[in-house]
């Protein structure tokens, strides 16, 4: 089963590499991460979805809360959350098949950031069965490159995934 995690760090250098070293070192693949800094700059937010069972989160979890950098640790259960992903797409366009492009980008309410007489590219943001729907529908027009972020999470309602002491910015 796949989970997502929400870390949230020392916004420091080498906070990273320490995290996902411990997942390297334990032979668990991080299949999609984001980082940034959050609303404190002294602190950064890491979403990563790891694969594994109940067990395994367990002990990535407590793992990771021995780390010296690391704030806070958060597991989301299905349905608590929220989540997005932005992927960057360029198109192979042709006279014969620019309208559908457009008509794709317009159904699922794509941005057009670029275009020239061989290429569309285009911005999407949603969940990720949304961005794998839309890359499925682009393929068979040629996909010559894609940019994905990785997914981003937050938790539903008025609950926040921040430190004990979160002051307001």
């Amino acid at each position: 089963m796949k989970y997502t995690m929400c870390v949230l760090v020392e916004n420091a250098a080498g906070v990273l590499s320490k995290v996902s070293g411990l997942f390297s070192r334990r032979g668990f693949n991080i299949e999609s991460l984001a980082v940034g800094v959050t609303e404190n700059p002294t602190v950064s937010r890491i979403t990563l979805i790891a694969d594994g069972d109940e067990y395994v989160v367990e002990q990535l979890e407590k793992q990771l809360n021995k780390l010296i950098p690391v704030i806070k640790v958060k597991t989301f259960e299905t349905g608590e959350f929220y989540s997005r992903e932005l992927i960057l797409a360029k198109v192979a366009c042709t006279a014969g098949n620019r309208e559908q492009i457009l008509k794709i980008a317009e159904n699922f309410r794509a941005s057009i950031i670029d275009g020239d007489s061989d290429t569309i590219s285009l911005e999407f943001s949603d969940t990720i069965d949304r961005v794998e729907s839309f890359l499925s529908v682009l393929r068979p027009l040629g996909i010559r490159e894609t940019v994905r972020t990785g997914l981003i999470a937050m938790e539903k309602g008025s609950g926040i995934t921040a430190p004990k002491k979160a002051q307001i910015y």
